[in-house]
């Protein structure tokens, strides 16, 4: 047996002066990181097992608790970062593929925070929210090139639409990667919320049909819980080609995760993998995709807008151009720090490019083709904040997807472990001693309160630019500028610098 060289990457220290050793860490923690000494009758721990999800310490009674990074120092190396050295020890060690869960880590820019948001002085006054009616309603789905109207009422029949009532949805995350007490949560808030949550590619429960007027039902490539009745219970269908987090690689939800729940709803034998194929079987071009898109819209009867969601890449302007012509009603773009359940760390670390040049390039060229009116633009990826999301809308989305916020406004602590199924907070697991942490009712008043406090700045903000619509932002990047960035980058978003 070869020396172990990969160090724990945290270091607990317990307090002995206040640990009483009731063992709570003990039962709190599936990673086994607390252990009981019955000789000497203490707890101990074992720092290798520790992934910093802060359970215990929250836990703890008589707060004795504290978990910091392990203090392992190696002599400084620009290139040979501690952490580059700790993976080629871990695959030397390992011969497998590095995994992580969530979205990209590193210190890559984030262009959100390079844009600043314009504000009315004195010619054209600003609103104040509180006073004046704000309207945050928006309608996902094509739009006719014109409008006939008389007296009042529109003369031809539009196409299928979502009303939301807030610009924010509750991003694709399917039942296998997180619980269906996390589901239960997404599902009852944006019912309560006026908005939708996507079912992920894992179906949807049984238990979650009576939330189908909120819920997006999406098609990916293994096709898991997909049939007629999956297809009418949902307002809308998406069709999954890739995820920002791991473009151009498929799914794997290992088989023991699979239990009888999981079994029903992804149609599939209990205790097998469930392994999406990177590419859909069926789509191999433009013309595929629109075989495919126009097949669900006559298996629901052409009542429901069709969405294809992509991952944002190199040349998605072109790609998002040929999904619009193939007939989709909505493009969703996911950037590259989109989360995930599960993803190779190369990919996620090295695939795609920033939703935010991915946004602005989509929205440049339908506008430049004459097409933007024939689908909406949904983007995800990296959505913080409320000015996040008006920042995207401005920069020309139509709403936004989150996925990581939803989920850490459910308890979730980016521990990044998500793909080995024992999340403490209840949240990316099927253990069902864990999945009971996560009240459903609970969790539904936290993403509620989200919702509504991120609506509330919503307003704040467009009220301060003299905005009462959300229509009137959408693709107005006159109120965006630019700070920190070079004149390529400024040239990409389409805006103007700070001070122009």
């Amino acid at each position: 047996m070869s020396l172990d060289f990969a160090t724990p990457m945290f270091l607990i220290e317990r307090n002995k002066e206040r640990c009483f050793n009731c063992q709570i860490c003990i039962r709190q923690c599936a990673n086994e990181a607390h252990k009981w000494d019955s000789k000497k009758g203490q707890v101990y721990s074992i720092d290798a097992n520790c992934v910093n999800c802060h359970r215990c310490v929250l836990m703890c009674p008589t707060r004795a608790l504290s978990v910091k990074k392990f203090p392992w120092e190696f002599r400084y190396n620009a290139n040979w970062t501690p952490e580059a050295i700790r993976q080629v020890y871990l695959q030397a060690e390992s011969g497998g593929v590095l995994l992580t869960g969530m979205g990209n880590d590193r210190p890559y820019p984030v262009y959100w925070d390079h844009m600043l948001l314009n504000a009315s002085q004195v010619t054209n006054p600003s609103i104040d929210p509180l006073r004046e009616p704000m309207e945050l309603k928006t309608y996902l789905g094509r739009k006719p090139d014109v409008l006939k109207i008389k007296k009042g009422k529109i003369l031809e029949e539009m196409p299928p639409q979502l009303e939301l009532d807030v610009p924010i949805m509750f991003a694709a995350m399917s039942f296998g990667a997180i619980s269906l007490n996390a589901h239960k949560s997404l599902a009852a808030a944006a019912k309560k919320m006026g908005t939708y949550w996507n079912t992920g590619e894992g179906g949807l429960h049984a238990d979650l049909v009576e939330y189908g007027s909120n819920t997006i039902v999406q098609v990916a490539s293994g096709r898991f819980g997909v049939n007629r009745e999956y297809l009418n219970v949902g307002a809308a269908i998406e069709i999954k080609i890739g995820q920002g987090a791991k473009p151009g690689i498929g799914g794997h939800l290992p088989g023991e995760k699979v239990g009888e729940e999981i079994s029903k709803t992804r149609m599939i034998p209990q205790g097998t993998d469930a392994l999406s194929p990177a590419p859909h079987h069926d789509i191999y071009s433009i013309e595929d995709l629109r075989q495919l898109i126009f097949s669900l819209k006559e298996a629901t009867e052409y009542t429901k807008p069709v969405f294809v969601k992509i991952a944002a890449v190199h040349n998605v302007a072109a790609i998002a151009s040929g999904i619009v012509r193939a007939g989709a009603d909505a493009v969703v773009i996911d950037g590259f720090r989109g989360g995930t359940g599960a993803a190779p760390l190369r990919t996620r670390d090295s695939v795609g490019i920033p939703i935010e040049f991915a946004l602005a390039a989509v929205d440049t060229r339908l506008r430049e083709e004459g097409i933007r009116n024939k689908a909406s633009i949904v983007i995800g990826g990296t959505i913080r904040n409320s000015a996040d999301v008006v920042k995207a809308i401005a920069l020309g989305a139509d709403a936004v997807y989150i996925g990581t916020a939803a989920l850490l406004a459910l308890g979730c602590h980016i521990c990044q472990k998500c793909y080995t199924g024992k999340c403490n907070w209840g949240i990316a697991t099927q253990n069902p001693q864990l999945t009971k942490r996560l009240n459903p009712e609970i969790g539904q008043e936290r993403l509620t309160n989200l919702l509504k406090a991120w609506a509330h700045e919503i307003e704040e903000l467009m009220g301060g630019m003299g905005i009462n619509a959300l229509e009137s932002l959408r693709g107005n990047r006159l109120m965006l500028r630019g700070i920190g960035l070079n004149d390529r980058e400024l040239n990409i978003l389409g805006i103007k610098a700070a001070g122009e």
